[in-house]
Order: structure tokens, then C-alpha cells, then sequence
């Protein structure tokens, strides 16, 4: 596609007065992820930092162009219109929003609640859970969020459950990571609650989710699945991940304004939660009890359908398969190098756009602060330094739909000029 003809068809996703459906995903996501063409003239629907490569993309994602006007006009219309719009139409707007966001991750209407983000969500599951008695254990891994990783080990005083925390294998197979939770389970059979996250945020690695809420279910225990990186980084539904509990981000890989999330409960399994102290006690049990957040950023709600709409037009398919073809542009031409460990296998199953490195010998965070440093002083290259793998340190890199190959190839090029192929350390 030429850069107008995506410009146009940008124009026209602007315009769309409502979220298409899962059909109109398959049929817009036609274009390869070599199209440079059509890719190029996407990535110009960002703005970018000015002289900076930016490849960090794991906090929040920049929203396209049209959502942010999209954006700026509900900011508009909420300040202008405030209680008038909250207390006649909006309410059918936010049902709306609820929709989109239900079809976008292929589950009903009812099942989902809107949140601030994808820590609100998860937390309010885990904290809510009501089938743990005291004797019971729940289950983490080292791959989790932090904040999510606290939740689980309160559990522990709250409930009187055993804590248990597993690390998991860097870079790892798919089978290995099936073994992994297979024997963990085996070994502590009274695991009640199982915390999965579907793509790390440090790694990048992707967690065969499926398989292992089987395995978790065969033995009496529950899952509740992390996908705040994942919505918009890979192609899936819930229902293909077979989880029932699930906390979301919208404002990543989505592309919505910040402060937006949802949290899923399938099924009509929300009386296993806690509802929301401060819930009406008039109001009917359902999912929506389990939330109570006070007044929220209705104009970033809002934006949430022009957000999707804007994605649906490129297709999850597609949007998968380039955020993977820029990912392995960097990936690829450094794994043979001497002084460098990948820690995000290659099996497209096990990962998206982010992946970790660590140079080798050398897990320290002094060493990858100084590298870090480096490439953004002399690569002019943003990255991020995460710990908390195997107790180490490692350089996140996450490229998104606003870069290109070209920015890909540059790190590769800056690593192999500032990483020696013997040695511990950058020069």
C-alpha cells in the first residue's frame, strides 16, 4: 500500500462511528510485514521524540495520531458539557465503550469491567478471591509484575496460604516452561491459585497459557492471567488462552489515552470475588460490584473505540507479525554474539516485540546502567534497564508500530561497537 492510499484509509478510520468487529479484523489485515510501504506510512500516523530513537515502548503506548485529536475532542465536549453529558447520554457511550472492548477481546458484554489499568484489575482479583482457606498455597513466578507479586505474597498473611514463588528458566523452551509448571504443581499439590503472566514486561517471554491453565485446573487450582502487555502485542482472544479471570491494559499496546484497563471474570464467575466495600449494597451482583473506582477520565474511556478502531484497521494478525519482524531485525544479527545473551527465545510462540539481553558474565546493574547510558549519550537510543530475572539485571528493548528497521538495525550496530565478544563488560 502506498503511504497516501494508508493515509486515506486512516482518514476513514477516524471517521468510523463505531468499533468493527472481529470480521473486519481478517479482512483489513491483508498487508505482510515487509510492506514497507504501508508500514512506513503507519508509523507516520506517531509523533516521535525529536533525535531520539525511542525503544521503550513498555510503560504506556503513544496513541496514533487520530485517537489523540480523537482524545483532545472528548476532553473538549467532557469540560464543556460535564454533569449535563454524565447525567442524559453517557451512559449509553460508556455501554458502548464496554462492547468494543468485549469484541476486541472476544467475550460478552457482561464479562468485562472497566478499570484505570491493568494492575487495578489484577489486583482486585487476587485480593477478591474467595476460594482460599487458610492451609491452601497460591502460585507465582519471578516472571510476574511486581505489584502482582506483592499481591500474591500478601495473600499469605491475609488468607493464612503458603506463598510460593517459582523462577523460571531464561531463555526457555515452550516445553520447558509446561514442565516447569507441571512440576511445581506436582510438588505443592494444595496450589488453589495459579498467577500467569501471558508476556513478561522484563523478557519478553510468552507463557504457553493454555496448557498450563489445563494443567492448573486438573489439579483443583484456579488461574487468574496477566495480559497487560499482551492485548495488541499478539494476535489472541481469551477464549483461546481458556482463562476466565484476566486484568488488561488498553493505554499499551492498544494505543487508547492512559488510564484505561479491563478486568474479565467469564462465565457469571464473579460470586468466587469479593464485591467492592464501597459497592451499593442495592446494586445487583455482577461484575461491575467488584469495582468501584470513583470519578475516572471519561474522556480517555471514550477515546477507547477510535483506539481499536484504529488497530482494527491494521489487523491483529499483522500488527503481530511486524511488531516480530522489527523485533528480530536486532534480534537476529546478535545472537551468535560472543558477548551478548538473549534471554527471549526465537520460537515466534514465546515471544512479541519485547526482548531482553544481558551482557555476558555480566548480570550485575552497574554494568547495564553504563551500557544503557552509552547508547542513548552515543547512539542517541532509549532503552530501559529491568531486574529481578535469575537476580540480575538486563536491557529491555521494546519496539512498537511507531519504528521502523532502520531504527532496529541501528541498535544491533550500536551493541556490536560498544559490547567486546570476550569480556564481562562494555568498553
Amino acid at each position: 500500500m502506498e503511504r497516501r492510499r494508508f493515509l486515506a484509509s486512516a482518514v476513514g478510520v477516524a471517521g468510523l462511528p463505531a468499533v468493527e468487529g472481529r470480521a473486519a479484523r481478517a479482512r483489513l489485515s491483508a498487508t505482510g510485514p515487509r510492506d514497507e510501504a504501508y508500514w512506513q506510512g503507519l508509523a507516520a500516523q506517531f509523533d516521535r521524540p525529536p533525535d531520539v530513537i525511542q525503544l521503550e515502548h513498555g510503560n504506556w503506548g503513544a496513541m496514533a495520531r487520530p485517537v489523540g485529536q480523537a482524545y483532545a475532542r472528548m476532553v473538549e465536549r467532557v469540560n464543556r458539557d460535564t454533569s449535563l453529558y454524565a447525567r442524559t447520554t453517557m451512559g449509553a457511550d460508556l455501554a458502548g465503550v464496554r462492547r468494543g472492548v468485549a469484541d476486541l477481546l472476544g467475550v460478552a458484554p457482561g464479562e468485562v469491567a472497566l478499570t484505570r489499568n491493568a494492575t487495578e484489575a489484577l489486583t482486585t482479583l487476587i485480593m477478591g478471591y474467595r476460594g482460599l482457606r487458610p492451609g491452601d498455597a497460591v502460585l507465582y513466578a519471578d516472571h510476574d509484575y511486581d505489584a502482582m507479586q506483592h499481591c500474591m505474597a500478601a495473600l499469605g498473611a491475609l488468607r493464612g496460604v503458603e506463598a510460593i514463588r517459582i523462577a523460571l528458566p531464561h531463555p526457555a523452551s515452550r516445553q520447558q516452561l509446561i514442565d516447569g509448571y507441571a512440576a511445581a504443581l506436582a510438588a505443592h499439590p494444595n496450589v488453589r491459585l495459579l498467577l500467569l503472566t501471558h508476556l513478561g514486561h522484563r523478557s519478553g517471554l510468552v507463557l504457553p497459557v493454555a496448557e498450563i491453565v489445563r494443567l492448573a485446573r486438573a489439579r483443583g487450582a484456579e488461574v487468574i492471567v496477566d495480559a497487560a502487555h499482551s492485548l495488541g502485542q499478539l494476535d489472541f482472544t481469551v477464549p483461546q488462552i481458556e482463562a476466565d479471570f484476566v486484568g488488561v491494559n488498553l493505554h499499551k499496546w492498544i494505543g487508547a489515552p492512559l488510564g484505561v484497563g479491563a478486568m474479565i471474570v467469564r462465565g457469571g464467575r464473579h460470586g468466587e470475588f469479593a464485591r467492592h466495600p464501597a459497592a451499593d449494597p442495592a446494586e445487583p451482583d455482577g461484575i461491575d460490584a467488584l469495582v468501584h473506582t470513583g470519578t475516572i477520565d471519561f474522556a480517555a474511556v471514550l477515546t477507547v473505540p477510535r483506539a481499536i478502531a484504529f488497530q482494527n484497521a491494521i489487523g491483529a494478525e499483522a500488527r503481530a507479525a511486524r511488531l516480530r519482524e522489527l523485533r528480530d531485525r536486532w534480534v537476529l544479527p546478535l545472537r551468535e554474539h560472543r558477548g551478548i545473551d538473549i534471554l527471549t527465545p526465537d520460537d515466534p510462540r514465546l515471544h512479541g516485540a519485547i526482548t531482553a539481553f544481558r551482557i555476558k558474565g555480566s548480570p550485575g546493574l552497574a554494568d547495564h546502567q553504563r551500557l544503557a547510558a552509552r547508547l542513548l549519550d552515543e547512539f542517541r537510543i532509549f532503552t530501559v534497564v529491568r531486574q529481578g530475572l535469575d537476580q540480575g539485571a538486563c536491557i529491555r528493548v521494546t519496539p512498537a508500530l511507531a519504528n521502523n528497521p532502520a531504527d532496529c538495525d541501528r541498535l544491533a550496530q550500536a551493541l556490536q561497537a560498544l559490547i567486546p565478544t570476550r569480556g564481562r563488560s562494555a568498553r
